[in-house]
């Protein structure tokens, strides 16, 4: 696989990167879809239900860090396949799952191999594809997540219709078999290095006891738990990430990448990451509310309303990439969150009864931002950092994702708490997404300032 061609090996190699991709984003959005089957299989309540969904994220941000920090040590190939693995032997154990206790802690077994995938995606794209055409790369990546994004629901619903519910886990068995071997044959291995620093293990525990205490917490608050508990555990996680933070700044490689956010470019495309998340995320989120409840559209019809978005976003993000090939992306990236502005905004004064269209177009304006936006930034993020600490990287962008998504959720519950009325909490919602998005935009335009040489490709 050397050379800086792209043959047909690389392409076969990057299959398998997508196929579990694809998997993981998969397993989130089908099984949304099937928590009221699943509540009713089980005879649960349905808040209980949601830890099908709450256990599989949680596992999967308390580990993201380590394992990158892990495969950026030793190898990322072998992080990818050992977490294909996981992931392939969890999917079976959902599928067999005859008790509810058993099928959460299947789904956390998954959560395992997801962060394992997940940690060293990122790492792995920019080891295939040479310096001039990695935006490509990142941009099948935003592509792949679209498509999951947006298909799963319909491929949930799809299975439901013929068959029980175990076949939405059933069917990543064959297709982590095939990645698996794929990826034993032709993924590449670590560049070599004369010194490889210790792993940190207490640095791994810690991260996740702080991010696990954090993220629940402020998951229960989501879902209107006991405050103080909630109140407590997000106290005790954030005393304890003061520790783990100093613990980071004395260690040659730490697990949480403080080295990286010594270069300016990097910690703000970073912040720029998590306010983008949590612009997407609060206005998808808050806007299901005004078609159904406000507007008085349908399941399905809201259902298809919201998929404008992440189609817009998978077509744009591959021509996005090959635009910054020859162009600045952090300025491609302020100019993506103008337009996701410009998208917000117009669904803001859509009117009190709009027609379909009026709603669809508006949604597609905002996927196309956000498509023009996210690869391109997460091109300036990669760009940023040194090969060796590619994993530590890809671990942070994801761990910013999440982190933006979690952020946005908590925000949408809170002005819900306080916004009596349905269409004027969604406007609130839109306001404040419009906010983070404005913020995005111009961490984005400013890094881009001195930085210009080193920005393009």
């Amino acid at each position: 696989m050397a050379g800086i061609g792209f043959s047909y090996r690389k392409y076969i190699a990057v299959l398998a990167l997508q196929i579990v991709l694809v998997m993981t984003v998969l397993d989130v959005t089908v099984v949304n879809v099937a928590l009221p089957v699943l509540a009713q299989q089980f005879n649960i309540s349905s808040s209980l239900s949601v830890w099908v969904i709450t256990i599989y994220q949680l596992v999967i941000t308390m580990l993201l860090l380590p394992v990158s920090s892990f495969g950026d040590l030793h190898s990322y190939k072998r992080i990818f396949l050992f977490g294909v693995v996981i992931f392939t032997i969890a999917s079976g154990l959902c599928s067999a799952s005859q008790g509810f206790t058993m099928l959460v802690v299947a789904r956390g077994l998954q959560g395992v191999g997801a962060a394992c995938v997940m940690g060293v995606n990122i790492a792995l794209i920019r080891l295939i594809y040479p310096r001039e055409i990695l935006g490509r790369g990142m941009a099948l990546n935003a592509m792949c997540i679209a498509i999951a994004t947006a298909a799963g629901p319909t491929i949930a619903g799809a299975l439901l219709s013929v068959a029980s519910w175990h076949w939405l886990f059933l069917i990543n068995v064959p297709l982590g078999i095939i990645a698996f071997f794929i990826g034993l044959r032709l993924l590449p291995d670590n560049p070599a290095t004369d010194h490889k620093p210790r792993f940190d293990r207490i640095s791994a525990i810690g991260n996740m006891i702080v991010f696990g205490l954090i993220f629940y917490a402020l998951g229960n608050f989501t879902r209107k738990g006991d405050l103080l508990t909630s109140g407590i555990l997000l106290t005790a996680g954030i005393i304890i990430g003061i520790f783990y933070l100093r613990r980071q700044f004395s260690h040659e490689q730490p697990l949480l990448p403080v080295d990286l956010f010594r270069n300016s470019m990097y910690s703000m495309s970073i912040v720029t990451s998590v306010c983008s998340f949590i612009a997407q995320n609060v206005t998808m989120i808050a806007l299901p509310f005004l078609y159904l409840r406000s507007y008085h559209f349908s399941e399905i019809t809201t259902g298809l309303l919201m998929s404008p978005w992440p189609l817009a976003t998978m077509i744009v993000s591959p021509l996005a990439a090959r635009y910054v090939e020859k162009h600045n992306p952090g300025a491609t990236a302020a100019m993506g969150m103008g337009v996701f502005i410009a998208g917000v905004i117009l669904l803001l004064f859509t009117g009190q009864s709009p027609s379909e269209w009026n709603i669809a177009w508006r949604m597609a304006v905002c996927g196309v931002g956000f498509g023009m936006f996210q690869t391109p930034n997460n091109i300036v993020m990669v760009m940023a950092t040194p090969v060796h600490r590619s994993g530590g990287a890809g671990g942070m962008q994801s761990t910013a994702r999440l982190i933006g998504q979690t952020l946005g959720a908590t925000t949408v519950s809170s002005v819900f708490a306080f916004v009596a009325d349905d269409y004027n909490a969604v406007c609130v919602c839109l306001i404040i997404s419009i906010s983070f998005a404005l913020c995005a935009g111009i961490f984005s335009y400013i890094r881009t300032l001195g930085h210009k040489k080193e920005l393009h490709m």
